[in-house]
């Protein structure tokens, strides 16, 4: 794993990111998460693709939330043994 991917790791594991599923006007892609849990913006490009990396390994997880809500990006149990070992 590189810098990118393990930095991308502890913005999920902060709560920092969410995944927009396109339904609502944007189109589907990870945001960041503002203070009050709402979108407050894209994430750039290479952390976005970091994240389709990371879920893609199984790393980091997007679960289905109701209706057109943007859904946090959390961390599996996989992901989380990958934190404690960089710690």
């Amino acid at each position: 794993m590189n810098d990118r991917e393990l930095r991308a790791l502890r913005h999920c594991a902060e709560g920092a990111v969410l995944f927009h599923n396109g339904l609502w006007g944007a189109p589907m892609g990870y945001l960041w998460a503002g203070a009050d849990g709402c979108a407050a913006g894209h994430v750039p490009q290479w952390e976005a693709e970091a994240l389709a990396l990371l879920e893609r390994r199984g790393l980091v997880a997007v679960r289905p939330g109701p209706g057109t809500r943007d859904t946090p990006v959390e961390v599996t149990d996989r992901g989380a043994q990958w934190l404690e070992v960089a710690a």
